[in-house]
């Protein structure tokens, strides 16, 4: 697959589940009547279907990760070269604040905001360590391809509610909320800190997957083992790496 259609699929990807972040953030504070519960329950509802959806269209075409924090880690683990991470990283921020502006511009609101919605502390900070780590872990844990996009977004629709961030665990989806003084804002000067969070804890997710889901040579009693290839990191994210 070229480069340039790896890159248009993720800045698609990128719009497409930044306007369902930020758009569904609008309705569901517009529809909830105060009930902040059932506006928090509608978006993660959208979001948690839209990700599953694009990440099953796109993981074909560039892996579907919307997700810088998570093309981090496949430039680490050697998938993905510096310059295509460079590469992604920036369609990714792109498509994501681009998504947000698409989203106002749906609701009849300003299509440039900036957040007053404070998002900040120790515990947030944890708890976007918390969600990252989790999100990393199954895209290099997962076994079969067909199962990145529910397991991708099951994770981070139960870390919509048992984490205090809500959540967000991408540092492109992060910049786009805090182009948003809506439902799921964030306020521009709370963005770093939640950045350095999201990159420690898929570093940290990277160290635990590449010993805990490390594939280890079987000699049986006939002294055969199993081909070295297949354990070859290069092998291995063939396997595990394509979501997201």
């Amino acid at each position: 697959m070229t480069l340039s259609r790896r890159l248009a699929a993720e800045g698609i990807g990128s719009l497409l589940l930044a306007a369902a972040v930020v758009g569904s953030g609008v309705m569901a504070e517009r529809l909830a009547g105060g009930n902040l519960a059932i506006a928090l329950l509608a978006n993660t509802a959208a979001t948690v279907a839209v990700l599953a959806t694009l990440i099953a269209l796109l993981a074909p075409v560039s892996g579907a990760h919307f997700n810088p924090a998570v093309s981090l880690v496949l430039g680490v683990r050697g998938s993905l070269t510096w310059g295509e991470v460079s590469a992604y990283a920036v369609v990714q921020v792109v498509g994501c604040c681009l998504g947000a502006i698409l989203a106002h511009a749906m609701f009849d609101l300003p299509w440039l905001q900036s957040s007053a919605h404070v998002r900040t502390g120790a515990s947030q900070w944890l708890a976007e360590a918390v969600a990252t780590f989790g999100l990393v872990l199954v895209v290099l844990g997962h076994q079969r391809p067909q199962d990145a996009a529910w397991m991708v977004a099951a994770w981070i629709g139960a870390a919509y509610w048992f984490t205090a961030s809500t959540s967000f665990a991408n540092p492109a989806i992060t910049i786009a909320r805090s182009l948003s003084d809506t439902f799921s804002g964030i306020r521009p000067a709370d963005v770093l800190g939640f950045i350095v969070a999201q990159v420690a804890g898929a570093l940290v997710a990277a160290l635990v997957a590449k010993w805990l889901f490390r594939i280890d040579p079987v000699v049986s009693t006939e002294q055969t083992s199993v081909d070295p290839s297949a354990a070859s990191p290069r092998a291995v994210e063939s396997r595990a790496g394509q979501s997201f």
